[in-house]
């Protein structure tokens, strides 16, 4: 009898991990928290260590048509460090792992090292070590973030309640319409090699792909205002993606405001030159690299005034389900479209 065969884009990512993981038994003491989070927490003592891995593979992840290599080498550290945050913790190394052809140059190697370098300057990280080996599917670049937290402050993604309020930082949609920008003018230079990329206009939205920021200004600030979040997850596939993810861990519902989220004006009027939606962009672009968590009501006063902090609804109770509610007051079902990685 032929052997069954299940694809991988049937279960899709989130599926995966979760077949992968459901036999996973954690053996040690200090293993506190395995696969499900944004990075693993292990008991150090008086505090708990967080470790974080995350993988860019050519033309999956990014272009290097377009994808400057020293960019490509910040971003890397970049979206590891993100998962660090989301974690309410605070990175300290990276180790970096990194696939080469011959067809790269010691050059070429170098830029990427000075995008690492300038990441790690920037979020006061030591690059601590790593590997290096061929490939010959095009360049890999896996690293992995190594931070602290201390006990009584560790969120995770599990730890939102009824009535909590729902928060984002800065704004969204922007990584997604530079990307879209990017792969258009890709296509046009293929069919005629002579016409320049019109980029001028796009600069904010190229920059937010390219260079995505991890908000360790934001975990700073709640840190000085003695406020832990009951959940966070940072914004790497798609608003509505990862409120989705809080609400399956943390076994609420969710109710968000169309009018609330933050779409910068320029977002809008780039939206509009691509012929987007710009809503869609930010609920479901993703690579913005934000933090979404939820607060105590409680703490609702001490944020409510930070400008880089928006409420944008409420947890509810699972059986009232996962839902945005339009400016026209309509309710509709929250379904993650975003990035799908099979």
């Amino acid at each position: 009898m032929k052997k069954e065969r299940t694809e991988i884009n049937e279960l899709g990512e989130f599926g995966l991990i979760d077949l992968i993981s459901k036999d996973i038994k954690l053996k040690h003491k200090n293993s506190v928290l395995g696969i499900g989070d944004d990075a693993a927490i292990l008991d150090a003592g008086n505090e708990y260590l967080l470790i974080s891995s995350d993988m860019l593979i050519e033309n999956v992840h990014f272009d290097l048509t377009y994808f400057p290599l020293k960019h490509l080498g910040y971003k890397a550290v970049a979206v590891n460090i993100s998962d660090i945050c989301a974690m309410n913790g605070t990175a300290n190394q990276i180790t970096v792992n990194i696939g080469i052809s011959n067809r790269f140059s010691v050059e070429a190697i170098q830029e990427i090292y000075n995008g690492i370098k300038e990441a790690c300057e920037e979020y006061n990280i030591d690059l601590v070590g790593g590997d290096t080996c061929s490939s010959t599917s095009g360049l890999i670049l896996s690293i992995t973030a190594i931070g602290n937290c201390k006990k009584d402050n560790i969120v995770k993604r599990t730890g939102a309640k009824p009535n909590d309020i729902i928060c984002v930082t800065g704004n969204l949609g922007a990584a997604f319409l530079g990307l879209k920008k990017l792969t258009i003018e890709k296509k046009l230079f293929l069919e005629d090699s002579n016409i320049k990329p019109e980029l001028k206009d796009f600069q904010y939205a190229i920059q937010r792909q390219m260079t995505p920021k991890a908000r360790i200004d934001i975990i700073n600030k709640l840190n000085e205002l003695k406020i832990v979040p009951t959940s966070m997850i940072d914004i790497s596939d798609g608003l509505a993606s990862e409120l989705l993810h809080i609400s399956k861990m943390s076994k609420v519902g969710i109710n968000v405001f169309e009018d609330k989220i933050p779409i910068d004006k320029e977002i809008y009027n780039l939206a509009e030159k691509l012929n987007l939606n710009p809503l869609l962009a930010a609920f479901n672009g993703g690579e913005d690299y934000e933090l979404l968590f939820t607060i105590s009501q409680k703490d609702f006063e001490k944020v409510k005034d930070i400008n880089e902090i928006t409420y944008i609804g409420y947890v509810q109770d699972i059986n009232k389900g996962n839902y945005l509610v339009t400016k026209a007051g309509e309710s509709i079902e929250i379904e993650a479209q975003g990035w799908k990685h099979f």
